[in-house]
């Protein structure tokens, strides 16, 4: 559900990007280092858009490569707490064992 908000919201902001951009059509002057060049605003403001989404994307995949380095590094670390201690998890522990009351009786007495 979460995917399908940022894919909606994107796509508006993608529609209002476009349409300030076909909007803004003249030509503007832009001072580099080395000299001026004259570009039409539509090209820059596209331009400016998609180096911001470059870098906010980047920023993304480096958080999530990090959050998955520290989830493998915890993992290890668990395995290896769980190794020396001997520990087993509730729900993996066998439940002891339940004998039938009337087998029991059974068996004390054959006749």
């Amino acid at each position: 559900m979460r995917l399908q908000w940022t894919l909606i919201l994107a796509l508006i902001f993608a529609l209002i990007t476009a349409i300030f951009a076909v909007i803004n059509v003249n030509p503007v002057e832009v001072n580099f280092l080395f000299g001026t060049v004259n570009v039409p605003l539509i090209l820059l403001i596209l331009g400016c858009t998609l180096i911001g989404a470059i870098i906010v994307g980047s920023y993304g995949l480096y958080l999530q490569y990090r959050t998955q380095r520290k989830l493998a590094q915890l993992e290890a670390k668990l395995a290896h707490v769980v190794e020396v201690t001997g520990y087993v998890e509730p729900e993996q522990i066998p439940e002891p064992f339940t004998s039938d009351p009337q087998a029991e009786q059974d068996l004390k007495d054959p006749s």
